[in-house]
């Protein structure tokens, strides 16, 4: 028997377990494979319109909807020459979020890229434009300030070394941490095991 403040809660525990019951096999269903081009290229147009792909990013996307390789590869194409995929403006928008919003170091943009598909040529293109942009010592420095914030009394070498890491795994270059970690703290940076740029991992 439910006690009276819980009437509501006993009323709809069984409603719960119907219902958890029901969905709970379609959460983890693969999606419905397609059997025709025009579903397919809608498919991709809905998923363009949530985010933009790259067309290695699209093309594994299409791969899950459909096993015909010959239907994939034609939307891929018409995707193509319609413009709504294209490696070097992927790039470019991608660098250019990364470094003006997330404040990125360009070895970090550079391998978030590769995972994405995106060949070196139009990363470089990317990386060289975004530069032209972007002071990344003044990124750098500016990051270094704002964390510097968040301690409390002297800094010590393990909080520089910390640092240190941090900036290095945002992807900027170790010469340009040490110097303007150097610049900032008035400290020389502690000699770092493991540290190594993205550029060389």
């Amino acid at each position: 028997m439910c006690p009276f403040f819980s009437i509501g809660y006993c009323e709809l525990r069984p409603l719960a377990s119907r219902a958890a019951t029901f969905y709970a096999p379609d959460m983890f269903r693969a999606p419905r494979k397609l059997d025709s081009e025009p579903e397919l290229y809608d498919t991709a147009v809905r998923a363009l319109m949530r985010r933009a792909h790259s067309v290695h990013e699209m093309k594994k996307s299409l791969e899950r909807r459909s096993d015909d390789k010959a239907m994939v590869k034609s939307v891929l194409d018409r995707l193509k020459r319609q413009g709504m995929i294209d490696d070097a403006r992927y790039a470019k928008q991608f660098t250019r979020q990364r470094a003006e919003i997330r404040k990125q170091g360009k070895f970090r943009i550079a391998r978030e890229l590769r995972a994405r598909g995106i060949p070196d040529r139009h990363i470089e293109l990317a990386l060289e434009e975004s530069a032209k942009e972007t002071d990344e010592r003044a990124v750098v420095r500016h990051r270094i300030e704002k964390k510097l914030k968040l301690f409390r009394g002297e800094i010590d070498d393990r909080e520089i070394a910390s640092l240190f890491r941090s900036l290095l795994r945002a992807g900027f270059s170790s010469d340009i941490v040490r110097n303007e970690l150097r610049a900032v703290t008035r400290e020389e940076v502690p000699a770092i095991e493991n540290a190594v740029d993205e550029e060389s991992t």
